[in-house]
């Protein structure tokens, strides 16, 4: 006959104490309670299904009580009698549980959280905000790794007839980077954004206005010199040429970047596009417009202040506010026109290799071996070219001989 199993007991359960080796006290019908070397109390249900030895765990004692395991285990032998695996049951409960926290807005406020060190305020705020009105309402309470194809597409495609066909292309780049995060950390297989490429139009993209023939540039820049609006305005428009950085790097540019002993302006990746510490040899020319605005902006943290208070940087329409009042029309000349100026003319001009002009515009030039180039890479070429430019710059100026562009062969 089976060894007749004696049911626990509350008081049994509770003065039960540990020993050298791991000790059981069965219950019956499979339950046991399992008492560890270190003192723990398990409880755990021995069951057979489909011809197989299966254990399940019922949690720990006293947080589970003699009858709270009891309960369980009828429970567990009810599903076994319908033919049903508990374990499996089990399972399945958690991985609902584990999808519950794995949609895509959960999984998109975490990226967004991860990386809003990396991006400029401003930008982190649109970003959270597009996700938030295109995309969450959508998507959001979608289980990340069922999101397919078609079903992004439709997203994209409501973003788009209101007439938002641009933004639609950003909101696919934004839940790309995030379906690509869930694949690193494994909550989804794979990034269904890649399979929506020509999906949509193509925008029509606007080259922003530049002045690149060098009869105009120097026309330009006597106009500059011309200025009657404010100092500090008027030192910007002379200073950008001769830099041709970005206008919102040019704006917050602030009096501790800058090195006057090594001619050199330091910015921090913060301020950089592609978030990584920019390096901006200065000319003579350069160095003399500084050191002429620091005697009335010195006080202030920024190069180029604002006219109502030097707490805050110029104002982002300041440059092209300027531009305008001396006679240059929006599809002539831009704030960004000065960096589309420089790129040309160094190129088809002065012809200087145009990986150092391409590194000097700080975009993502990369070596040979596809490496990043770092902050001072061709550091000495670069020196020489932004002197060679502005003394270009001011042989144009004075109305010099105009140098032409170089033609091309055949």
């Amino acid at each position: 006959m089976p060894k007749r199993i004696m049911p626990l007991t509350d008081m049994r359960v509770l003065k039960a104490k540990p020993q050298d080796k791991s000790i059981t006290l069965f219950d019956g019908a499979g339950l046991y309670l399992l008492i560890t070397p270190t003192g723990g109390k398990l409880w755990r249900f021995k069951y057979r299904f489909d011809k197989k030895e299966k254990k399940l765990a019922f949690g720990t004692y006293p947080e589970i009580t003699l009858a709270d395991a009891r309960q369980r285990r009828d429970e567990a032998r009810r599903q076994i009698a319908h033919g049903i695996d508990p374990g499996a049951v089990r399972k399945a409960q958690k991985q609902a549980k584990t999808e519950e926290k794995e949609t895509f807005e959960i999984i998109a406020r975490e990226w967004h959280m991860k990386f809003k060190p990396t991006w400029k305020p401003s930008h982190a705020e649109k970003l959270l905000t597009r996700l938030e009105r295109d995309v969450f309402p959508y998507l959001g309470t979608r289980p990340i790794k069922e999101i397919k194809a078609p079903e992004l597409l439709t997203v994209l495609r409501r973003i788009e007839s209101r007439g938002a066909l641009e933004t639609a292309h950003r909101a696919r780049v934004i839940c790309g980077q995030i379906l690509r995060y869930a694949v690193a950390t494994g909550r989804a297989e794979r990034d269904p954004s890649a399979d929506l490429k020509g999906a949509l139009p193509p925008v029509k993209t606007i080259n922003r206005a530049a002045i690149v023939e060098p009869k105009k540039v120097g026309e330009l820049l006597r106009a500059i010199d011309g200025y009657q609006g404010g100092f500090v305005v008027q030192c910007a428009l002379k200073f950008a040429p001769l830099v041709f950085v970005r206008p919102g790097e040019l704006r917050h540019a602030e009096w501790s970047e800058i090195d006057f002993e090594n001619a050199e302006w330091n910015i921090p990746p913060g301020k950089m596009k592609i978030k990584e510490p920019h390096l901006v040899p200065l000319s003579n020319q350069a160095i003399v417009i500084l050191e002429e605005l620091k005697k009335l902006t010195g006080s202030s943290r920024y190069v180029f202040p604002s006219g109502r208070s030097f707490a805050r940087p110029m104002s982002d329409n300041a440059i092209l506010a300027a531009l305008r009042r001396m006679g240059y029309a929006k599809e002539e000349m831009s704030g960004h026109g000065f960096r589309a100026m420089a790129r040309t003319l160094l190129d088809e001009v002065l012809q200087v290799r145009p990986d150092f002009i391409e590194h000097q515009l700080a975009h993502a030039v990369r070596d040979p071996n596809g490496r990043a180039y770092n902050r001072t890479t061709h550091l000495v070429e670069r020196r020489k070219m932004m002197q060679l430019w502005a003394d270009y710059l001011d042989g144009l100026k004075a109305g010099a001989v105009v140098i032409p562009f170089k033609t091309v062969k055949g």
